[in-house]
């Protein structure tokens, strides 16, 4: 027999939950890989790495607080832990493959359909492992269309992020992109939901399954990433060149001549044609380098 599928058992609190921590992750793993491309002090490896896991917790978080809400109300459902788990390492892998590709190849054409396609079967394959770790009296069935259109959005919603990830600088545009993002990750797993059947093995399902229940067993197990999350965001919050919006400041730029200026009969070191240019302040150091002044920052003095 055919089961009840319910994706909104509490109501709008579930998807509004998972939304949020899309968005959070979409977030910090954005503002950190703009930090590795844009600041030639990185450590790229370590920035990357961050911002791969942000996104990967984010995605995978977000499909288990919305898996809160998922009922059928003919059995009872719970979850293998090793798959849940599983997905959760698949979802930081395979976003990661994405974010180092574009981190070190930049945003060429090929480089980034590739990238964008890899994330988003990858993050396709988080959800639907998820799904497979659903334990219940019956067994899942997929319409295939509805499928081959998540994956779609999912490749599409990855690339779109990977480029966001290079290309979008200021700190607005870049927290516009992560609620972009998020619309796209919830859209795919909802998509996915909407592909889901029930068929149950017989009318008295319910009481054949024993175990724990979802909520006993997916919210210890989303307490480590939300804290990760939480983590990455102070690292963020206290690294000014991001707070700021000053990833840019060591990326050239175009400075008119200083003019010929003498006083007092002494020649000031900017009429010096070797003379380094005006810098702004020193960059402040962050978790993944220490303070640096670059040789382009020392103070014009006179001589």
């Amino acid at each position: 027999m055919q089961g009840t599928v319910d994706d909104f058992s509490y109501g709008a609190v579930t998807p509004v939950a998972a939304y949020i921590m899309a968005c959070l992750g979409a977030a910090l793993g954005l503002r950190c890989v703009v930090r590795s491309v844009y600041n030639a002090q990185s450590w790229k490896p370590g920035w990357l790495a961050l911002g791969a896991a942000s996104i990967g917790c984010g995605i995978w978080t977000m499909h288990f607080i919305a898996m809160i809400g998922f009922r059928v109300k003919e059995s009872r459902i719970h979850y293998d832990v090793g798959l849940t788990v599983l997905s959760l390492v698949v979802a930081i892998s395979v976003v990661g493959i994405g974010v180092f590709a574009v981190g070190y190849r930049g945003v060429s054409t090929a480089t980034l359909c590739a990238a964008g396609s890899v994330t988003g079967l990858g993050v396709a394959a988080m959800h639907y492992l998820g799904m497979a770790a659903i334990r219940m009296n019956g067994y899942i069935q997929y319409d295939i269309s509805v499928v081959a259109l998540s994956i779609v959005i999912a490749i599409v919603a990855a690339t779109a992020a990977l480029w966001a990830a290079v290309s979008i600088r200021g700190f607005l545009t870049s927290l516009g992109a992560s609620l972009v993002m998020g619309v796209a990750v919830s859209g795919m797993h909802y998509t996915g939901m909407a592909a889901v059947g029930v068929h149950l093995h017989g009318t008295k399902g319910g009481g054949e399954l024993t175990g724990e229940s979802p909520l006993s067993i997916l919210l210890p197990m989303l307490i480590g990433p939300v804290i990760f999350l939480l983590l990455a965001g102070v690292v963020v919050m206290f690294d000014p060149m991001l707070v700021l919006g000053e990833v840019e400041r060591n990326q050239p730029v175009a400075v008119a001549p200083a003019p010929v200026a003498r006083s007092r009969g002494r020649l000031r070191q900017a009429d010096r044609p070797d003379a380094p240019l005006p810098h702004p302040d020193d960059t402040p150091g962050s978790l993944f380098e220490p303070p640096v002044r670059p040789a382009a920052a020392r103070r014009v003095q006179e001589w």
